[in-house]
């Protein structure tokens, strides 16, 4: 369900900054500004720390990888707007736009290394039966992904698992591609916060 308060409902200084945002960007500010901008000491403050350090914390994985983790969690959600996001952002960060096509089209013929794959195996079981056990993470620690890697890509699975879940919630309108593109130059140099 749409709230019109999160397009309304906002302080004087974030309506402010709202305006400047269309203004020089010429987009739509994107449903999860509006989200994370509506009473922001109360859930979104919090949820730009955990996605914040995610996705751009310390971590063997790349922001590239990690950015294809979100868009890979958010389409076995079937969360529309964070797939558009999250592949224009990881096509940008990978400056390989047909390797993301070719992971979220067929995980098993995409051209990456294994670690990547059986981690992405991980989060797709993760996400579909919404449980995994010590066989999984055995199969992920022989093919060559370190604990902390693991525990990274948890954090990236939690964090676009709770987005997905608010994006389709509250109905974030779809902009054009100009707006994603717009999105994923912002996101790769500013990162979450």
């Amino acid at each position: 369900m749409r709230l019109a308060i999160l397009d309304t409902g906002h302080r004087f200084g974030t309506k402010v900054l709202f305006a400047l945002i269309r203004a020089g960007s010429r987009q739509p500010v994107a449903g999860p500004v509006k989200l994370i901008m509506y009473r922001p000491d109360f859930f979104g403050a919090h949820l730009k720390t955990l996605t914040h350090e995610a996705m751009r914390g310390p971590s063997a994985w790349s922001v590239a990888d990690r950015e294809l983790m979100a868009a890979f969690v958010s389409k076995m959600n079937d969360c529309e707007y964070c797939i558009k996001a999250h592949t224009a952002v990881a096509a940008r960060a990978y400056q390989d736009p047909a390797r993301v096509s070719a992971v979220l089209a067929d995980l098993e013929t995409a051209p990456i290394e294994e670690p990547l794959r059986a981690t992405l195996r991980l989060l797709r079981k993760l996400i579909g039966e919404q449980r995994v056990d010590v066989d999984d993470m055995h199969t992920l620690l022989a093919a060559g992904v370190s604990r902390s890697q693991i525990e990274d890509a948890l954090g990236v699975a939690c964090a676009f698992d709770v987005m997905n879940r608010l994006a389709d919630a509250f109905e974030f309108s779809i902009p054009g591609p100009e707006a994603f593109e717009a999105g994923a130059k912002y996101v790769l140099a500013h990162g979450y916060r």
